[in-house]
């Protein structure tokens, strides 16, 4: 589907996937030299809660509104204020110059990647009905790691409509044993018979 300019929404995405995964290899990269790895992936950790609590600020990121000097100078007091080390803090002001902003989510789940990539982990979204217990935990994760051949870190969402089971994303690959996606082709199976 093209938008009012003519840029297909696929092809935008692609864009905007590929802006964030230079500005989290550069960073990465940065972070590798300069011995801060476990640094700056626990400022991008903090930035990455902060935007998810605040709406002021990811009004203040992502609003075109605000010119790029005062994006700049917003995220360097906040980079002060929560104590960021300076690839980090030079990257923000980086990315705001540029108005590169919008990607920033899409950068910090790219450095994510790398990072786990380094360390040969691999993340799983596990959905669940209720909270797992930590020995559900423990099992899935075990059992993950027999297939997928790598460590697996889990991040889990509680999604009560699901009725009960899991849905787990790995990669591309997803299995879905919960009994919301069970009773939907029980209903379809029976449509047919009709």
């Amino acid at each position: 589907m093209n938008d009012k300019r003519g840029v297909s929404v696929s092809s935008a995405a692609s864009l905007t996937a590929g802006v964030a995964g230079r500005y989290a290899t550069a960073l990465y990269d940065l972070a590798r030299e300069t011995n801060s790895v476990e640094r700056v992936e626990a400022d991008l950790l903090a930035l990455e809660a902060a935007l998810g609590e605040s709406a002021d600020l990811r009004d203040a990121i992502f609003s075109p509104v605000y010119p790029r000097t005062e994006q700049a100078a917003a995220l360097k007091a906040l980079s002060e204020r929560m104590e960021f080390g300076p690839e980090v803090t030079n990257t923000l002001g980086v990315m705001a110059m540029h108005r590169r902003l919008f990607v920033l989510p899409r950068m910090i789940e790219a450095m994510k990647g790398l990072l786990a990539e380094e360390r040969g982990e691999v993340t799983a979204e596990v959905t669940s009905a209720r909270p797992l217990t930590k020995k559900q935990r423990e099992e899935l994760a075990r059992s993950l790691h027999e297939k997928v051949g790598r460590t697996v870190k889990l991040e889990e969402k509680v999604d009560e409509r699901l009725i009960g089971g899991l849905v787990v994303k790995v990669g591309s690959r997803m299995i879905d044993t919960s009994i919301r996606s069970k009773l939907a082709k029980l209903q379809n199976a029976m449509k047919e018979v009709v």
